[in-house]
């Protein structure tokens, strides 16, 4: 029986060798070319995410938003820390925040571009995160908690969650702005809004995960 199975591959190997698999000689449109021009983006990406894929980045939000929720209802009745691990030495503060500058330019420019190039705003607000978090680790934990207060910035975050999902039911809906012209800054409707929203949303998330950890776990 082994002589038949191995006599069996030996003949697939070689039909794979010899015989050229059919190829139909039909025409058909890229896939990509045709997300470009339906979603009015360069970036086909986000065409997929903000309008082919539109109901997924909506629940997408919507779980974020709740892990953030989550992350303060269960952190919420534990007692904080006094030591609050950070950099101390001069040169890794300097790095630190020449990072976090960094990463603040990069979170701006993947949210206003991020329909024009790679990015997006997950991609935003993760860079925005991270330039959030860098600024923690070398900052002290009481100015950072003010100013995420001063600023009102959970109210912010719910606001930017809130305009996201009307914007992506009136995309469902079938409500759009002008598309304009592919490759251009105001181009593609309503998705450069909705990556600015999600940036928000994101960057604005983290920040209160970040605040939260420091608080009650002493580290990030």
């Amino acid at each position: 029986m082994k002589w038949v199975y191995l006599i069996a591959g030996v003949a697939l190997y070689v039909k794979m060798l010899v015989m050229p698999n059919p190829i139909a000689e039909l025409w058909e449109p890229s896939i990509v070319e045709t997300i470009v021009q339906d979603s009015g983006v360069a970036n086909a990406v986000s065409g997929i995410i903000f309008r082919n894929r539109l109901y997924d980045t909506v629940f997408e939000v919507v779980v974020f938003t709740l892990a953030v929720m989550g992350v303060r209802f269960l952190m919420g009745n534990e007692k904080p820390l006094t030591m609050i691990y950070q950099f101390n030495d001069q040169p890794s503060i300097v790095l630190a925040r020449l990072g976090a500058t960094i990463a603040a330019l990069v979170s701006i420019e993947l949210a206003i571009r991020g329909h024009l190039s790679p990015g997006g705003g997950f991609a935003a607000g993760v860079a925005g995160g991270t330039a959030i978090g860098l600024i923690a680790i070398t900052s002290p934990s009481e100015w950072m908690q003010n100013i995420y207060q001063r600023w009102r910035a959970a109210t912010w975050e719910k606001i930017s969650v809130l305009i996201f999902i009307i914007l992506a039911v009136m995309t469902l809906i079938g409500l759009q702005l002008p598309y304009g012209d592919i490759g251009t800054l105001l181009s593609g409707g309503m998705i450069p809004l909705l990556n600015i929203l999600v940036a928000i949303k994101v960057a604005l998330g983290s920040w209160a995960v970040i605040l939260i950890f420091i608080r009650y776990r002493g580290l990030l």
